[in-house]
């Protein structure tokens, strides 16, 4: 197999990260592949973010906006990319020296596909963390396993840019949870290529991270993606049902969790929708 040669846009959001993002930036610039542009998009950051972006001396792209949270820096980021095969690298996070190399020609030997993604270690609380069986990563048509929870590691994607010219780009009204949205409008219709070879470093657990500060109401946004999908994907009647019914769970589930901890008329709604969607079968 020839080497890959197709650039890369490699795309960091970052929000007052001042003190992880070098090890990210780092991860990037030190990697076997070199034919990539570096683009960081600080999103508002009120730390030392812009003075440590202004401190490198090798080529990276630095945008700065209002904190408009990580869909619009990553939309942002797509937007300025010059090159047509864009990779994405959270700021807390690292690449393998080799991600670019490996996922480059596993792209290259496989043109039909616009979207891949890799296995990635976990670090919790700076402690190897062992993953479950529901967050195995695979590949193909994964739009079942995605509607349950995210399975795709935002640090592991590449993609094409045609695949957003397709499905559109991350939606900014999501303050979390964007990322699953995302995949299910992708997976509905486009198979994924997985790496499976764990090629990102995942660091979570801090309390300044999204997952953590909307964790106890993330299912209040996924089941506005599926309400979403629902309503704007053309969907096969298969893909229809297993939505509803994910759908149903999860409002359900939400629905009553509200009513339990007093939050009425939140809980009422979700079990309205919950209902509207059974008898629609």
């Amino acid at each position: 197999m020839s080497s890959p040669t197709t650039p890369v846009s490699v795309i960091i959001p970052t929000h007052n990260r001042a003190v992880f993002l070098a090890q990210a930036i780092d991860s990037v610039l030190s990697q076997t592949y070199a034919n990539f542009e570096l683009i960081v998009v600080d999103d508002g950051s009120t730390d030392d973010t812009p003075a440590l972006l202004a401190s490198y001396d090798k080529p990276l792209t630095s945008l700065r906006q209002e904190n408009r949270g990580p869909a619009a820096a990553r939309n942002a980021g797509i937007k300025a990319a010059r090159h047509s095969l864009l990779a994405f690298l959270d700021s807390d996070d690292q690449f393998a020296k080799n991600k670019l190399a490996l996922q480059v020609a596993a792209m290259e030997a496989q043109p039909e596909l616009l979207i891949s993604h890799t296995q990635e270690t976990w670090f919790r609380n700076g402690r190897h963390l062992n993953q479950k069986k529901r967050h195995a990563k695979e590949g193909g048509d994964i739009f079942a396993r995605s509607l349950d929870l995210c399975v795709v590691g935002m640090s592991t994607v590449m993609a094409r840019r045609e695949l957003f010219d397709r499905v559109g780009l991350f939606d900014e009204s999501f303050p979390c949870c964007e990322d699953y949205e995302l995949w299910l409008r992708a997976s509905a219709a486009h198979s994924f290529l997985l790496v499976n070879t764990p090629l990102t470093v995942k660091h979570g657990g801090r309390e300044d991270q999204v997952s953590v500060q909307f964790k106890t109401g993330m299912d209040r946004f996924r089941i506005r993606a599926m309400e979403k999908l629902l309503a704007n994907t053309t969907l096969t009647p298969a893909q229809s049902r297993i939505a509803r019914e994910e759908l149903v769970r999860k409002a359900t589930l939400y629905g009553n969790g509200c009513l339990k901890h007093g939050r009425l008329e939140e809980g009422r709604r979700a079990l309205a929708l919950a209902r509207c969607h059974v008898v629609s079968f």
